[in-house]
């Protein structure tokens, strides 16, 4: 039986308007690749290379524990693409992750069971605007959170991501390492300008994924705070361009930010139907404590 809940996920860390699907439902990626993580136990195909970010905590330091979690992204055609990935307690993450979206107020999703490879897990479908689908699941050593946003679950392309999905790994899949990935360009792409602010769009840019940056050793032995504040294009095409520095830190911090930055993963602003590029601040806090 379906149940009425609502949604919020790990991945979708800003969003600054609901975006309403722009055109049609895209083709079927029939050429997209299969790609993986080394240590992981999941491959999936993506439209292109996804970004990553890799971030371990060591939760016993006598042991040398490490708690590992990733994010991954790619976007195509007005679509978000994202697995989130953690190997502490993943029973518990499955458990956690239904009790986070039932207590969240983000919209109505409907919630039912699904299964890979011989494990259960929940689905989640988005009945707002503008779409989307999440996955959980927990296998032997971690917690997968699969998320799609910015069409239908209805949609050819959201349905072949989530059908593509393995939760054990395939010789042919591309291995994939921390990095800003790369974009997808569409083969009717058109230049990047004009560039808009957000009181000129429709519909403004839901940023989706937005990695943060780590301290460097120097700046955490300097106990540096404060706030690194960027300005970035958006472009209509899912790409990050003109990053440039309004305020930064010492010792690597701004660099650390740019590089966060090159990772964003969003549905770009709306504008007379059609997706276009629109600038936006963004800013990275650094706190101690």
């Amino acid at each position: 039986m379906k149940k009425l809940i609502f949604l919020f996920c790990p991945l979708l860390l800003v969003t600054v308007d609901a975006l309403a699907q722009s055109g049609g439902m895209a083709p079927p990626p029939s050429a997209w690749q299969r790609y993986t993580v080394r240590g992981e136990e999941f491959s999936i195909i993506l439209p292109a290379l996804p970004a990553m970010t890799t971030e371990k905590r060591t939760r016993n330091l006598f042991l040398r524990d490490e708690r590992t979690q990733r994010q991954l992204g790619a976007y195509a055609d007005g679509v978000v693409y994202m697995i989130f990935s953690d190997d502490h307690d993943p029973r518990g993450g499955l458990n956690n992750a239904s009790k986070r979206i039932m207590s969240n107020k983000r919209g109505p999703a409907l919630e039912e069971e699904v299964s890979c490879d011989g494990f259960t897990g929940k689905q989640y479908t988005l009945t707002d605007s503008p779409g989307g689908l999440i996955q959980v699941f927990a296998t032997k050593k971690h917690f997968y959170e699969i998320q799609a946003f910015g069409a239908s679950a209805d949609d050819p392309s959201v349905k072949q991501f989530f059908a593509s999905l393995t939760l054990r790994k395939k010789d042919e899949a591309v291995e994939v390492s921390d990095g800003p990935g790369t974009p997808f360009e569409p083969l009717d792409a058109t230049p990047a300008e004009p560039i808009f602010t957000s009181k000129q769009v429709d519909r403004r840019v839901m940023l989706c994924m937005k990695p943060e940056p780590n301290y460097t050793e120097p700046a955490r032995q300097h106990e540096v705070t404060g706030v690194v504040v960027l300005k970035a294009v958006l472009s209509a095409n899912g790409s990050v361009l003109n990053i440039t520095v309004v305020s930064d830190l010492p010792y690597g911090l701004t660099e650390r930010s740019i590089k966060a930055a090159q990772k964003l993963k969003f549905i770009p602003a709306v504008k007379d139907g059609k997706f276009v590029s629109s600038a936006m601040q963004l800013e990275y806090h650094f706190n101690l404590y």
